[in-house]
Parts: C-alpha cells; structure tokens; sequence
C-alpha cells in the first residue's frame, strides 16, 4: 500500500505550518523527512497517521495493506511509550489485545516480533531493566505486531546515544531486508537519513514546503558512512538546509 499526500496545508490559528505538500510513500520502501527546527516534520507525520486532519489537501491509501494486518498505520515514538508494569511480551500484547484474535495467533504474532528484533530471551524483563536500544527494539516489536501497511517513525533513535543509535540502525536495515516493510521516517539527523532512506524529503523552514526528494539507489545493506558516495548525498543535503536551519535555530518558537 502507497501513501500519497495531495495538496496538504495546514495550520494552527494563524501560524501556518505546512504549505501545499505533495509526496508518495511508495510501498517497501523507506522515506526520511528532514528540515530545519520547527519545519513541520512531526506535525506532518501527524497528519499522515490520521491523528489530526489537514487545514487543506488530503492524504490518501493507495491500494490494499498486507495480508494479516491489524493497523494499516503505525507509530514509533522517540520515547518508547512503554508500559513500566508490564514485561516486554505484555508490552507488545498491548496493541493486540483489541483485535479479535485467538491466543495462539496473539501468541504467534509476539514470537514472530521478538525473534525479528532480537528479544526472545527478554520477554519476561520490565523495562527498567532494558537499555535505551533495547526499550526502542520492544517499541518496534509492539508496531510491527499489527503487521503495519506503512510504520510511522517520529524520531525514534533521537533520545539514544551515538554508538546505540548505530547498532539501531543496523537493526532497521536488517529488518527491511529481510521483510521490505514501508515507513515515513522523521528524523533531524542527516546520517540516518542517508543510512535509511531509498528517498529523502527535504522541507524548508516554517511554513514548511518540499524543496527536493532526493533518490538514494544504493542498497541499503551497502551503505557506509565512508562511502564517498554516501558521504557527498550527506554534504549536498547539508548545503541545501544550513542557512535555513541557522536561521530556525536563532527563532523563538511559537
């Protein structure tokens, strides 16, 4: 399934925050969108996911989301959002427990998630004995559960530390590769991007517009950040955004 934005405006009173956005999430593939401080970015990951409704424009699902899924979209936060009573098995449980589901398949569908995100061994363990990666792999576990047409990432290695955030995004590229899952991607760090997006979206300061999409065509599970390659894309998109992110960073926020 697609996910396609038409014509989407939006604003909050008077302040207006996104102007005229026009994308595709295409299906299987990952889409990073990044700007300057105050852009729009969350706000228009809001939108996508249906949990406010544009001031204009629409955003429409183009064809059908896979077989067995519960929500066609799907959040991950960057604050985990994790239950601290309840173990990390019960924690994925959460968000099946509405769905009209046997407990075998309940039972099937949290195996099948733990085992992808490598937490098998910790399903009994409470979060407070989780590491920052490892309570971001259980919130992952919990979105992929539903079997999500599109997973809508806000941020989600934003409160993790340099090394932890690397060895998340293997994780993520090793999922995608095994099953070629489709997200909208938030982030304010141009090397995730570059590590993680077959297409990234470039939104200029407040009100925010699309100013490129840029096409990254070297496979995922290739990409090093010492790959020259990898690092020019790094430096064009720097280039594009450095003065008006200079600019955002001096503004007092609304």
């Amino acid at each position: 399934m697609d996910l396609r934005v038409d014509g989407l405006s939006h604003w909050y009173s008077d302040l207006e925050v996104l102007r005229d956005i026009n994308l595709t999430i295409p299906q299987g593939q990952i889409v990073c969108v990044i700007g300057p401080s105050g852009c729009g970015k969350s706000t228009l990951l809001r939108l996508l996911g249906g949990l406010e409704q544009p001031t204009q424009g629409q955003v429409t699902q183009v064809g059908e989301p896979p077989v067995g899924s519960l929500n066609p979209l799907t959040y991950v936060f960057q604050d985990f959002a994790l239950l601290p009573w309840r173990s990390v098995e019960d924690n994925v449980s959460l968000v099946l427990e509405r769905h009209n589901l046997s407990k075998a398949e309940k039972e099937d569908r949290i195996s099948d998630v733990l085992t992808r995100t490598r937490l098998s061994d910790f399903r009994k363990a409470v979060p407070k004995q989780l590491s920052g990666g490892m309570k971001q792999r259980v919130a992952i576990a919990r979105a992929l559960s539903v079997n999500p047409a599109v997973l809508l990432m806000d941020e989600p290695l934003s409160a993790l530390d340099s090394q932890t955030r690397e060895l998340l995004m293997d994780d993520l590229i090793d999922l995608w590769t095994r099953e070629q899952f489709t997200s909208c991607y938030i982030t304010h760090n141009l090397a995730e991007a570059v590590r993680l997006g077959h297409k990234v979206v470039v939104l200029s300061r407040r009100p925010g517009v699309v100013r490129e999409v840029v096409d990254i065509d070297i496979p995922l599970a290739n990409r090093r950040m010492s790959d020259p390659r990898i690092a020019e894309i790094q430096q064009d998109l720097w280039d594009m955004m450095r003065e008006e992110a200079q600019t955002a960073d001096l503004e007092l926020a609304p």
